[in-house]
């Protein structure tokens, strides 16, 4: 994989010279850098890429439409952004430079946040976002902590909505597939005078898959599922130009999603109902001339996962048969506002969460998480607006508390800094640099706890320090026409990791990790389409995460469950004229695990063992078959899944499905 990556660099700098001379003679095709794309994430507001001294990655419309993945877990594996821990039964964190998101319950407790529309949404499960009503997706690599408060170290994703435009249009479709399944989705967009509207519904559901590596395959029991439900609207009124007052609503809901244990012990029984669903009000505003700008958001939404675990699945650990949950209702309120002047651009603002959870998992416990933030952003462009210099400041007050004689209340704050340069070498060539520092607040429970759970006495250390990284950041962007390419270096170094005594009868926790991630980031694409004219588009693109130091500070060990590589590498067909074909594969580099099936006796420690590398190809095809004026259009689109039936898992003992074939049907007017 070295080989292969330092090849397609190599190639790519002999060819360079040759290609921006034969993109200069195209006229009119594709002429736009991508340095000028406008993005909202890294900012908090609308700004030009060219201007951003941070690694920003955008997943736009087209990408996803030509992408097999049904919800943002799979996208994101699909595009190589790191080690996702993806388990059958919609369970997928989001992995970045080595950290990565929470699972269940509480976003707070992670290392990536995924936001939506620029907000939380109390989960870190990728697999509850679905790709349908998604314009893009942009993605900060590093830290976040600035902009977006506690749990952003490896990164954020932000998932932005559709926002209808144009003439009003509607959509069906239908998918049929491998493992009996089965997706229904409509949909509609549009704008009519000042309204503009965009929606869709989608249903699915999935009977248990085979597994790969023979003909037919092994069936893994329970990993199907019943029901997946998801809402998306955005509805809009823009009042005056550059004013606009908004809603959105998002709902993911389902039902019976198996959740089946490692496949050498595979349960048949356990189950769990999953939703998350999400409301936000938002105004945004500017003055005529665009001197000034300003948004208001109010949202509040609620995170559920309930786990079924008959007693005669698990006997020996829930001897009462009961379902267990965990329920998130949040909710925040966002305002800021924007001086955008030719050379300077600041943004000042004040953030509010609030989070109250019950978790009866192990012991019953209602926790309420409150947190105030005030930030201020600053960019100077200088030098005819080629030198960038930017920075950032943030203030979170967090007060936490445990409630129902579980614990008691505590409060703490973390004030972090940024700093970044980028300079514009040329309209398509920038280098940039970045330092940002971020944080993880202490949860309510290490916080404030006071707890008996199956006879251990958990209780909190109100003197915990919030868990903090440095990140050093330096890399290059070159775009111009189809051709991009993207660099970087990263270096974090992560201290007061904050961990259990393991104590007995009483167990508290303490500030006493730290660890070391270092690597390279990298980008490239190309249209070879436009070196030879040509009117279609064949575009080879390729996509790395190289950690070259993920250690243990305290073991000098190689951190477990972080893979050395990942790689996201294939090409784009398109016609033009409705054809369009995407081949993907990604890679997953091996790691370090635990290998928990040959625990044993007298201390039931894991071995630690390497786990190997893979590949898995993905390949969708999709052609207009109908393309009537008056009547609407109609799509073809198949997709194999797992093309080559590789035998594959990102958790060890947990495979994923061998190859799928899905054949469907979309309709247009």
């Amino acid at each position: 994989m070295r080989k292969l990556v330092c090849c397609v660099i190599v190639i790519t700098a002999l060819m360079l010279p040759g290609v921006v001379q034969a993109q200069e003679d195209v006229k009119g095709k594709n002429s736009i850098s991508m340095l000028e794309e406008t993005v909202v994430t890294a900012g908090r507001v609308e700004e030009k890429k060219k201007e951003i001294t941070s690694n920003i990655t955008v997943i736009d419309e087209e990408e996803i439409k030509n992408s097999s993945a049904t919800d943002l877990g799979d996208l994101l594996i699909q595009k190589g952004l790191g080690h996702s821990q993806k388990y059958p039964g919609g369970l997928t964190p989001v992995g970045i430079r080595g950290f990565r998101s929470e699972t269940h319950g509480i976003d707070l407790e992670g290392y990536v946040i995924i936001l939506l529309d620029g907000h939380r949404i109390a989960t870190g499960n990728a697999s509850k976002i679905m790709t349908k009503n998604i314009e893009r997706v942009e993605i900060i690599r590093g830290p976040a902590s600035v902009q977006y408060g506690s749990a952003a170290m490896g990164g954020i994703v932000n998932v932005i909505t559709k926002q209808g435009k144009g003439k009003p249009r509607v959509f069906a479709e239908g998918m049929l597939g491998s493992f009996d399944y089965l997706e229904k989705s409509v949909g509609f967009s549009g704008k009519v005078n000042m309204f503009d509207f965009s929606g869709s519904f989608t249903r699915s559901s999935m009977d248990d898959y085979n597994t790969a590596g023979n003909i037919e395959g092994d069936i893994y029991y329970n990993t199907g599922y019943h029901r997946k439900d998801n809402y998306s609207l955005n509805v809009g009124a823009e009042f005056l130009p550059g004013n606009r007052v908004g809603l959105i609503y998002t709902n993911f809901d389902a039902d019976r999603i198996g959740t089946p244990d490692a496949l050498y012990k595979n349960d048949l029984d356990d189950y769990k109902d999953s939703s998350n669903r999400s409301l936000d009000l938002t105004y945004n505003g500017k003055t005529s001339e665009g001197l000034f700008s300003w948004k208001a958001k109010y949202y509040e939404g609620k995170n559920k996962d309930k786990w079924f675990d008959p007693i005669a699945s698990n006997p020996d650990f829930f001897d009462d048969g009961l379902p267990r949950e965990v329920i998130t209702d949040h909710k925040g309120a966002q305002a800021q506002i924007s001086l955008n002047q030719e050379y300077l651009l600041l943004t000042t603002g004040f953030d509010w969460m609030n989070y109250k959870t019950k978790d009866d998992t192990y012991s019953p416990k209602s926790t309420e998480y409150n947190n105030p933030a005030y930030f201020l952003l600053a960019k100077t462009r200088l030098l005819d607006k080629r030198l960038i210099f930017s920075g950032g400041l943030r203030y979170d007050k967090y007060e936490v508390e445990v409630k129902k004689g579980e614990g008691g209340k505590e409060d703490d704050d973390n004030l972090s800094p940024k700093f970044g340069a980028a300079y514009l070498l040329t309209d398509y060539l920038k280098i940039r640099a970045n330092y940002g520092e971020a944080f993880r607040m202490p949860s309510a429970i290490e916080l404030a706890g006071d707890y008996t759970a199956y006879g251990t006495h958990y209780v909190g250390n109100p003197n915990l320090d919030p868990e903090e990284s440095k990140t050093y950041e330096g890399g290059a962007d070159f775009s111009y026409a189809s051709l991009n390419i993207s660099f970087t270096y990263f270096h974090t170094d992560f201290k007061d990791k904050i961990e259990h005594d393991g104590g007995w009868p009483d167990r508290t926790w303490h500030n006493i990790g730290k660890a070391e991630m270092a690597g390279f980031e990298g980008e490239l694409s190309y249209d070879i389409g436009t070196l030879f004219d040509w009117d279609f588009q064949l575009k080879p693109y390729a996509n790395f995460v190289r950690l070259t130091k993920y250690e243990d500070k305290e073991t000098d060990e190689k951190l477990k469950y972080v893979s050395d590589w990942n790689v996201s590498y294939g090409i784009t067909l398109s016609d033009y004229n409705g054809l369009s074909a995407n081949l993907n594969i990604a890679y997953v580099g091996k790691q370090d695990i635990d290998d928990w099936r040959n625990a044993g006796p007298p201390t039931w420690t894991a071995p630690v063992v390497e786990k190997g590398s893979f590949n898995v190809a993905n390949l969708t095809i999709s052609k207009k078959i109908v393309d009537t004026e008056n009547f609407g259009d109609l799509t073809l689109k198949a997709e194999i899944e797992n093309l080559f039936d590789k035998d594959y898992e990102y958790v060890n003992d947990y495979p994923m499905p061998g190859r799928g074939f899905f054949l469907g049907l979309r309709y247009d007017y």
